[in-house]
C-alpha cells in the first residue's frame, strides 16, 4: 500500500512524472509538522508544503541531512528527531517548534510501521509496536500541537491512513487494525477541535510508487496480483498524495471536516 516509510524521496525536481500542476503560494506564511518526514511519502509532502512556500519540520526518529532541500528552500526546512511513541519526546518537539517559530498551522501525523503477521503468529512486541506508533503517536501529535495551533488561532491535522484501513488482507491485522482506529480518532477530533478553529482530517492513500509498494514493484508476481486491483491502471504518484494533503491545508480545504478522504485512483479488493 503506500507508505508512511520508505526509501528516499526523489529531488524535488523529479517527484512524479503524470501532469504535475505548478506550485501557487497556497500555504505561504504557514508552519507545518510533518512525522516521518525525512523520507517515502512524508518527504514527498514536505516537498510539496516547501514548494506551496510553507516553513517545514521534518521530524523523524534518526536524524539525517536534507541536502536538496535546503539548498532549494533554505531555513525554511528543517529537520527534527522525535519519537511519536513518547508523550514527552513529542512534547519536547513541540517546544522547539515555538521557540523557533511561535506558531504551527499545519500537522501531518504520517510517522508509521507495519509488522506483517497472522494473528497467531504476530508477537505482542509487534502488535504493540504498530499500535503506539500509528495510532498513540498520532494522539500524542494530536494532543500536544492543539495549544500551538491556539497560539495561532487554529490550524490543520492531517492523519495519514491507508486503503488497507477498510479492506482485509490476510497478514495485516495489527497494520489495519491501528489505520482503521487512525480514521475513528481523526473524526472524534474533528468533533472536539471545531470550536478550536482546529480542522481534523485523513488521508487514505492506495498503492503509491514509494516506500511499502517498492518491493511489489521489483516482485512480478505480486505486482501482477495487485495491478489489478487498480482501476486507473496504475499506482499513485507521490505528489498526487501531497497535493491532497495541501487541498486540506489550505484555504481551499476550510469547509472539509472529519473526512476520511481516499487516495487511491479507484481500488478494487476482493
Amino acid at each position: 500500500m503506500s507508505s508512511d516509510t520508505g526509501t528516499a524521496f526523489a529531488p524535488a525536481g523529479d517527484i512524479g512524472a503524470v501532469g504535475r500542476p505548478p506550485a501557487r503560494g497556497r500555504l505561504a506564511g504557514k508552519v507545518a509538522v510533518v512525522t516521518g518526514g525525512t523520507r517515502g511519502l512524508g518527504l514527498a509532502m514536505a516537498t510539496v508544503f516547501l514548494e506551496e512556500e510553507a516553513s517545514v519540520i521534518c521530524a523523524a526518529r534518526r536524524s539525517t541531512t536534507l541536502t536538496e532541500l535546503a539548498q532549494a528552500h533554505g531555513d525554511r526546512v528543517s529537520v527534527e528527531t522525535v519519537d511519536v511513541c513518547s508523550a514527552e519526546s513529542v512534547r519536547s518537539l513541540m517546544d522547539r517548534v515555538m521557540q523557533r517559530f511561535g506558531r504551527v498551522d499545519i500537522l501531518v501525523s504520517n510517522a508509521g510501521v507495519s509488522r506483517n503477521g497472522k494473528i497467531v503468529d504476530l508477537g505482542e512486541r509487534e502488535w504493540r509496536e504498530v499500535l503506539d506508533t500509528n495510532l498513540t503517536g498520532a494522539f500524542h501529535c494530536t494532543k500536544y500541537v492543539v495549544p500551538c495551533m491556539e497560539t495561532a488561532g487554529g490550524g490543520r491535522i492531517i492523519n495519514i491512513s491507508a486503503g488497507m484501513s477498510s479492506r482485509v488482507a490476510p497478514g495485516a491485522a495489527a497494520y489495519s487494525a491501528s489505520k482503521a482506529a487512525l480514521e475513528m480518532f481523526t473524526r472524534a477530533s474533528a468533533v472536539e477541535l471545531a470550536k478550536k478553529g482546529i480542522l481534523v482530517n485523513c488521508i487514505a492513500p492506495g498503492f503509491v510508487n514509494t516506500g511499502m509498494y517498492e518491493p511489489l514493484r521489483d516482485d512480478e508476481r505480486l505486482r501482477s496480483r495487485y495491478e489489478r486491483m487498480m482501476v486507473s491502471g496504475r499506482p499513485g504518484e507521490p505528489w498526487e498524495v501531497a497535493a491532497a494533503a495541501v487541498f486540506l491545508a489550505s484555504a481551499e480545504g476550510s469547509y472539509v471536516n472529519g473526512h476520511v478522504l481516499e487516495v487511491n485512483g479507484g481500488l478494487l479488493w476482493s
